[in-house]
């Protein structure tokens, strides 16, 4: 029986309340809030800590023999982002790790290829969704990464069926070296999404042997928000509809399908069938049968729990974190180009924290430093005592520094401490534990 075997989900705490958009740019905006990534993490961060959960929820003995990593903004590239996550997870070297990127599709496509391996694979997304000052793009994204552990055996999701509908029209597109993607008018996205959606749907069903009513939950996912309410309406399924998390997380690109299948998956019960419709570049459909296993299964930190909690950005914050807006930097010197010899050399340090990276710690003091070189200032250091009986003096993100306090429970997250001569150094920070 092949299908998921685990997932782990992981939505960045801070969120932007889309009606302080219109506010600063007179435009854009709406209601509810999407999640926005801090400023040391990117689309490598987003996905490791998804990866993380997902392989802390795994079936004991079974580890993953492949790693792809998919997104459509990257951290590098012509150098893999797959490696950086891989070393972080502390895999054996014989796992190969990969970047399968470029596109939204691209998830779909990861997905299909590990369900169709021989060997358990683990199926890594994450975006970061961008746009310019109120337009859609920047109101309706959202920032999120997803993992997914797939291959044979005590499987909470069986794969019963797979259609596609593949077609080649510009509708969405961004060449390299843009930041912002270009849409075409929006009542021609609709006139081909539609058609492919319901021919993808219906081979899916042909191919399940199954019909329309057999199908208890749906996800429909895409850029495209009026062919995903129009193509619901043309399936009947609006009542069977999983949360897209549009109101509070947004629509999180690349992680979208593999976050949305874990939130549905969270809720659901043995014996349920899930139809996963993902709208790019055509129409793919995935159905799966959730099983007994599901019944004792325990997600690390269920996404519905993600998206409920969170913490209010300042929108000139955001603009700020995403390049947008230039403020005056710390009058302190710019870090140097991390040593890409002396990096390789520390490896299994640096980007895995042998040791201690899955432990717990508490703070035993802390400073706070307002001279120090931030892009987000001030910089709060904790000396941390933790669990194994180790200590250390580390870094904290995510905090109010008004908030921080001798006692906390703190444990570690994979940053990127900053980017010089275009080598990103990632390393380890501490943050409150939820």
């Amino acid at each position: 029986m092949k299908g998921i075997l685990s997932y782990g989900s992981y939505i960045p705490q801070w969120r932007l309340a889309r009606s302080e958009i219109p506010k600063m740019v007179g435009t854009g905006g709406g209601s509810g809030t999407r999640s926005v990534a801090s400023f040391d993490e990117d689309t490598t961060t987003l996905g490791y800590e998804a990866a993380r959960l997902a392989l802390h929820a795994a079936p004991s003995g079974i580890s993953p023999s492949a790693l792809w990593f998919t997104t459509v903004t990257p951290a590098y590239t012509d150098k893999a982002n797959a490696t950086a996550i891989h070393a972080a997870l502390r895999l054996s070297p014989d796992v190969i790790a990969a970047d399968l990127s470029g596109s939204v599709r691209s998830s779909i496509g990861a997905l299909c290829l590990a369900l169709q391996a021989v060997a358990p694979s683990i199926v890594v997304t994450a975006d970061l969704r961008s746009g310019l000052p109120g337009s859609s793009d920047e109101s309706e994204g959202g920032d999120a990464g997803a993992a997914l552990l797939v291959g044979d055996g005590p499987v909470i999701a069986e794969l019963v069926a797979v259609g596609s509908s593949t077609a080649e029209f510009t509708e969405r597109w961004r060449t390299p070296g843009e930041v912002n993607s270009h849409v075409w008018e929006d009542r021609f996205g609709e006139t081909r999404y539609v058609p492919f959606g319901e021919e993808a749907w219906n081979a899916a069903l042909k191919d399940a042997g199954l019909s329309a009513d057999d199908i208890n939950h749906v996800i429909v996912t895409g850029s495209h928000r009026r062919s995903i309410k129009a193509l619901a309406k043309r399936l009947g399924v609006q009542g069977r509809l999983v949360d897209d998390l549009g109101a509070t997380v947004g629509w999180t690109g690349a992680a979208s399908p593999a976050l949305l299948l874990g939130t549905c998956l969270d809720q659901t019960t043995p014996g349920q069938t899930i139809a996963v419709v993902s709208l790019a570049d055509g129409a793919d459909v995935l159905i799966f049968r959730t099983t007994p296993a599901l019944a004792t299964f325990a997600a690390s930190r269920p996404a519905n729990r993600q998206a409920a909690a969170g913490k209010p950005l300042p929108y000139g914050r955001y603009l700020t974190w995403r390049g947008l807006l230039t403020v005056q930097p710390p009058n302190r010197p710019e870090p140097s180009r991390v040593s890409s010899s002396a990096a390789a050399r520390s490896a299994d340090w640096k980007f895995s924290l042998t040791g201690h990276s899955d432990v717990l710690g508490t703070i035993t003091t802390f400073t706070i430093d307002r001279m120090a070189y931030s892009p987000n200032p001030p910089v709060v250091f904790a000396v941390v005592d933790f669990d194994d009986g180790r200590r250390q003096s580390i870094e904290l993100t995510d905090v109010d520094p008004d908030e921080i306090a001798i006692g906390q429970r703190v444990e570690m997250t994979f940053r990127r401490l900053f980017t010089a001569g275009g080598i990103h150094n990632y390393f380890w920070k501490a943050r409150l534990a939820p």
